[in-house]
């Protein structure tokens, strides 16, 4: 995937193992970094790592994903 661009929701959910439907409501409750392009999110890959590498690190142990 290039690094450089915004991605869609499933593709970054895709990207990052981790379910859409999660990613989406950590994106909206401001957790996870977005765009919000009219009713559409957008996500920068490198954006979306930092912030669950982050997360990873002060939990101590691998990130929280609520599976839906």
């Amino acid at each position: 995937m290039d690094n450089h661009v915004l991605v869609t929701l499933p593709r970054i959910a895709a990207t990052m193992g981790v379910p859409a439907l999660w990613l989406r409501r950590e994106a909206l409750a401001g957790r996870i970094p977005c765009l919000k392009i009219g009713r559409s999110i957008r996500f920068y890959p490198p954006a979306v790592e930092r912030a669950l590498a982050e997360r990873t690190a002060e939990s101590g142990e691998k990130a929280e994903v609520a599976h839906a």
